[in-house]
């Protein structure tokens, strides 16, 4: 992971730890330590001021009222986004942060979306609390790749990867045209299209562009990371420092 965070190695008082992860106030907190129901490495912890160096294992060596503590600040996952969730924190109906448990989503620094997806886009999105993380998977400088299994609404002409691939493309509203992107037709009416940056409604706009409708959209690589077969629409799974390098390999 030493790429990808800070080497230093940050220390944060208890009570202020596990405020900042969502268990409750600091004076909570303190409470659980003054119970003992705060334990590291088999030891109890009875006051709240002591400092917790933020290692990586440290959620598997300190319970919190007999149960693993939550993974520590620096956190990445991916969520299997279903259709009909909203990428947001404040918009009405189903929201991607209510997948997760209730408690990290009292977390501070708060876990955000690396980018979204649309409403009716179902698929691979990654989730994180560390911003510096995020930034640098949506620069556009990465050019991190997309891919997108995308249907379409009638049927394919036959040269869509060469009109995709020229780098020419514009996208009605805009004034610079798109980077290149790679299609790979499937079937008469399906394909994969990857991107190699982000903009608005992407995909489907740039179908429109070549007068085509695209009738569903799904994610299911980012990099080098595949969305895995048996993460189900809705479930989530937390990166380790490998998978997450996955997400940087431009093969």
């Amino acid at each position: 992971m030493s790429q990808l965070r800070p080497p230093a190695l940050k220390h944060l008082r208890l009570d202020r730890l596990l405020a900042n992860m969502g268990y409750g106030s600091r004076r909570e907190v303190e409470a659980l330590a003054r119970a003992g129901k705060i334990v590291l490495d088999g030891e109890a912890i009875h006051e709240g001021d002591q400092h917790i160096y933020l290692r990586e294992n440290l959620s598997q060596r300190m319970l919190v009222d007999g149960e693993a503590l939550d993974p520590p600040p620096g956190m990445a996952l991916m969520l299997h986004k279903p259709l009909g969730v909203t990428c947001s924190h404040k918009e009405a109906g189903p929201l991607v942060y209510g997948l997760l448990p209730a408690r990290w989503r009292r977390r501070d620094p708060a876990i955000s979306t690396v980018g979204r997806l649309d409403k009716e886009t179902s698929g691979l999105l990654l989730l994180t609390d560390d911003g510096a993380l995020l930034h640098r998977i949506i620069s556009p400088r990465a050019q991190i790749a997309k891919r997108y299994l995308v249907h379409v609404a009638t049927a394919l002409k036959g040269d869509e990867a060469q009109r995709f691939a020229k780098g020419d493309l514009m996208l009605e509203g805009e004034d610079t045209p798109l980077l290149p992107a790679e299609f790979q037709p499937l079937s008469a009416m399906t394909g994969y299209l990857t991107l190699h940056e982000g903009r608005y409604h992407q995909v489907r706009r740039m179908f429109a562009a070549i007068g085509n409708h695209v009738e569903a959209l799904h994610r299911d690589r980012i990099g080098g990371l595949d969305l895995p077969n048996e993460l189900a629409p809705g479930q989530y799974q937390l990166l380790d420092a490998n998978t997450l390098a996955c997400v940087f390999d431009r093969g």
